[in-house]
């Protein structure tokens, strides 16, 4: 590449980060007539595009719906990108400062809202932006304000998990994680975790076959069998009542020939791993644990045989 075209690309970039991808986009225009088969150049073009097109469709909209929209085009944006067969980092890069930046500005906003379920979401998005743009300190004070103002949503929890994760601290990582998966796997966005815990967990389950909305129910049996969801903690005598009555009403849902095995199977293996792990703290005995892991084997034996191993 020229200097001058990468003195220019550079400045490109700059307005990416700046989040102005249309005088990023002048400026790729004029590098085309110097060399139109760069392939930085075209990526970079591709980014600038891809931006222009989603800031037109954000005009209308109140501001927290923007920032809603914003955080759904990064995603289309990032399945966009993955069928490239040529990569540019530094423009991605660019791209995702300028995009989560501009995100966080409406967010930071919007955070004196008073109904408590929407400012916690609206601080867990906060958390997002500050997670995508490598501040994760900042990251995990607003996920945690998040879970302060509405306590156990999942969708916040498995953010803070994975703050936690990147910051190292995997111990915590993994109790907020486990505790997200097993109150409610489809609240969960798999999309914006990035630790290396939760992308190898979501691979290996992956590598089962599963995907999908049945991919999100497997995945915390294979945190269990995979040693990575391994942090327990006690249960309260309310929460042993309610997963027993969970079981319950799985094992009644299960022998319904109509019932949805994909998820039913997994549903009630995560919630038979809480019951053990819940006796196994209480120093109940080996008989009620041995019950639960026959029920484990007559429902999949393969778990079993890796589960007792």
């Amino acid at each position: 590449m020229e200097i001058q075209i990468e003195t220019e690309l550079k400045e490109a970039l700059s307005y990416l980060e700046q989040g102005q991808p249309f005088q990023a986009y002048q400026i790729i225009s004029t590098l085309f007539l110097q060399d139109l088969e760069c392939k930085e150049i075209n990526y970079t073009n591709r980014c600038c595009t891809f931006w222009i097109d989603t800031a037109k469709g954000l005009k209308d909209l109140d501001d927290y719906e923007r920032g809603q929209q914003m955080l759904s085009e990064w995603k289309s944006f990032r399945s966009f990108l993955a069928r490239e067969k040529f990569s540019y980092e530094p423009a991605f890069y660019a791209v995702r400062k300028g995009f989560f930046n501009s995100a966080l500005k409406i967010y930071t906003k919007l955070m004196d809202e008073k109904d408590a379920l929407h400012k916690a979401e609206i601080y867990r998005n906060a958390g997002i932006c500050y997670k995508e743009l490598g501040d994760f300190e900042n990251a995990k004070n607003c996920l945690s304000e998040a879970n302060s103002i509405y306590p156990n949503i999942p969708s916040v929890l498995a953010e803070l998990a994975d703050c936690y994760a990147l910051c190292g601290e995997d111990k915590f990582g993994k109790v907020l994680f486990r505790e997200a998966f097993y109150i409610n796997p489809e609240a969960i966005d798999l999309d914006f975790l990035d630790s290396e815990l939760i992308k190898y967990l979501i691979l290996k389950t992956k590598e089962k076959g599963y995907e999908g909305k049945v991919l999100l129910y497997w995945i915390p049996v294979y945190g269990i069998l995979y040693s990575i969801f391994n942090i327990k903690r006690e249960l309260t005598t309310q929460e042993v009542c309610r997963l027993k009555q969970n079981i319950y009403a799985l094992e009644s849902e299960y022998k319904d020939p109509k019932c949805n095995t994909g998820i039913v199977v997994p549903k009630l293996l995560n919630s038979y791993f809480w019951l053990i792990d819940h006796y196994e703290l209480k120093h109940e005995s080996v008989n009620k644990i041995n019950e639960i892991l026959l029920r484990i084997k007559i429902l999949d034996s393969s778990v079993y045989n890796q589960y007792v191993k």
